[in-house]
């Protein structure tokens, strides 16, 4: 008797389709992509963070040498001033000498100091001296137990003194601008080094294969790159008087 074929036996199963491998590999090749993209965008604000590292460098050298240049001009002005303070404190002492050798019962010896007088009022005298000397004059008129110097007048030693007391006051603030540039500087440069970091950290997670790990130290990175990059956008952005 012939055997009749049984066409009723199920079809052969077809293989499943490996779709997590390839979705798998779709995700590592656009992260591949987000991590050149965040390594370029880190390179470039770390060129941007160097860059202005380097101004301020600039700033705070040029906030120095104006410092020294206006503390040499107020030693200067000082040491003039203090001149002439010495000068009109020796003129004080003979012009007093000669005034008692003036009230001399010898009519030659009171003329001659009367006249050293005048010449040395004439030719040695400034207009800012005798000004304080009228002033001195006054003040002992007023009050005869307490004798006032002339080289006393707030007046007198603001002419001599306020030229110095101006150009150092310059020197100070020039110099308060180098150590606020110089600060800031160290700043910028702290947060290019950040930046460094996670360039490198970006360049390890490019390589690696493991696809948890790359996303652990690219968010690590990404981290550190922003915390660097609004650090060194406020220390731009912040004054310096």
């Amino acid at each position: 008797m012939t055997s009749v074929p049984d066409t009723t036996s199920p079809a052969p199963a077809t293989a499943p389709t490996p779709a997590g491998p390839a979705r798998e590999s779709w995700f590592s090749r656009q992260f591949e992509l987000v991590i050149a993209v965040l390594l370029g965008v880190a390179s470039v604000i770390t060129a941007w963070a160097s860059f202005q590292a380097s101004l301020y460098d600039g700033e705070m050298s040029a906030a120095n040498t104006k410092a020294s240049v206006l503390a040499a001009e107020a030693e200067s002005l000082y040491l003039e001033g203090n001149q002439q303070y010495v000068s009109d404190g020796q003129l004080f002492d003979r012009l007093t000498e000669l005034e008692i050798q003036s009230a001399s019962a010898d009519p030659a010896a009171a003329a001659v100091a009367l006249e050293t007088i005048e010449v040395l009022s004439f030719q040695s005298m400034t207009e800012d001296f005798a000004a304080a000397m009228d002033w001195a004059a006054a003040e002992n008129e007023a009050d005869p137990d307490f004798f006032t110097h002339p080289q006393a007048s707030e007046e007198y030693q603001s002419v001599l003194f306020s030229g110095y007391e101006e150009v150092k006051a310059e020197a100070n603030a020039a110099l308060e601008s180098s150590a606020k540039f110089n600060e800031l500087g160290d700043q910028l440069t702290l947060g290019t080094v950040l930046l460094a970091i996670s360039l490198f950290l970006f360049g390890i997670a490019a390589i690696i294969r493991s696809f948890r790990l790359r996303l652990i130290i690219t968010g690590v990175s990404t981290v550190v790159m922003v915390v660097a990059t609004v650090m060194s956008v406020i220390v731009v952005n912040t004054p310096v008087s």
